[in-house]
């Protein structure tokens, strides 16, 4: 409960900080108008983000009959997290990597390159499929789009009001204006990148409990970010703004500072499972 409150706690302060460089830019009706406007965005993405991620990603529906094994994973470990079995993705991409995506875990989808069931055992995939339907279960699909709307919302109107000049009649003046501009998308990136890394956490430990086997998942993540930082994933290089949905960060032809990493480091998400598998004395065998 604790990590749900932080969450929409980090949510009320990016909407209050979009709320705010909309006062810059027009005063109390832009504030309104702003208020408006994220709405309008996150209503849209409620309803068309899977759709728009799967598409920018080239992700190709499949079912029982052109990947049986891939599927009946994910269908295991679906009847064993109590959810729906949610629609079935794969991407043409060497770089082994997965996320999920969807509204709600009534209309989820889950999605993997075809480098991830090339380069894994099946206990690894079953580990990563666990994760993936962990943020399903969480909802942290959607948190994750609402974030990442709002997020991109604040660097847009920032800039307008840099580019503008914005009210003058705040406080500060054009000084406050210039402050905003340049520190709001900071902070709103500051905000996307602690929801993430939170998720993250929380969704290997989900993930261990629902395949029941922390080291598979530990084993996967090391594998999978080691393959990530030699080679490309054009599609999300693309498209950087899908990189938190992912299980490790797609992107390495970027440099990207640790500070606004939107993904905790591995070694540290490894280290907890480790622990996790030691505490619990989970087992390592084979899937099935």
């Amino acid at each position: 409960m604790a990590g749900y409150f932080r969450t929409t706690l980090m949510l009320a302060a990016l909407t209050a900080l979009f709320m705010g460089v909309g006062y810059l830019i027009g005063g109390t009706a832009g504030m309104l108008i702003a208020l408006a406007v994220a709405c309008a965005m996150n209503l849209f993405a409620y309803w068309n983000a899977d759709k728009m991620v799967l598409s920018m990603q080239g992700a190709q529906e499949i079912d029982e009959a052109s990947a049986p094994e891939f599927f009946a994973i994910v269908r295991s470990l679906a009847e064993r997290a109590g959810l729906p079995m949610p629609r079935v993705y794969l991407i043409d991409s060497d770089q082994p990597n997965a996320f999920a995506t969807g509204r709600d875990p009534a209309h989820a989808a889950v999605a993997a390159t075809t480098g991830l069931l090339h380069r894994l055992s099946a206990e690894e995939i079953a580990g990563v499929m666990a994760h993936e339907l962990t943020h399903v279960r969480n909802r942290d699909t959607l948190t994750m789009t609402v974030t990442a709307t709002i997020a991109g919302a604040v660097s847009m109107l920032a800039n307008f009001a840099l580019f503008f000049g914005g009210n003058r009649n705040n406080p500060l003046g054009i000084v406050g204006v210039i402050l905003v501009a340049i520190l709001a998308p900071v902070a709103a990136m500051l905000v996307q990148t602690a929801i993430s890394r939170g998720r993250e956490f929380e969704a290997d430990r989900g993930g261990a409990e629902i395949c029941g086997r922390p080291l598979w998942l530990a084993s996967a993540l090391e594998k999978l970010q080691s393959a990530a930082q030699r080679t490309d994933n054009l599609e999300a290089e693309a498209n950087p703004a899908t990189a938190h949905l992912f299980i490790v960060n797609p992107l390495h032809m970027r440099s990207v500072n640790g500070l606004f990493s939107t993904h905790p480091s591995t070694e540290e998400r490894v280290a907890r499972l480790r622990r996790m598998a030691a505490e619990t004395r989970a087992p390592a065998g084979p899937w099935g």
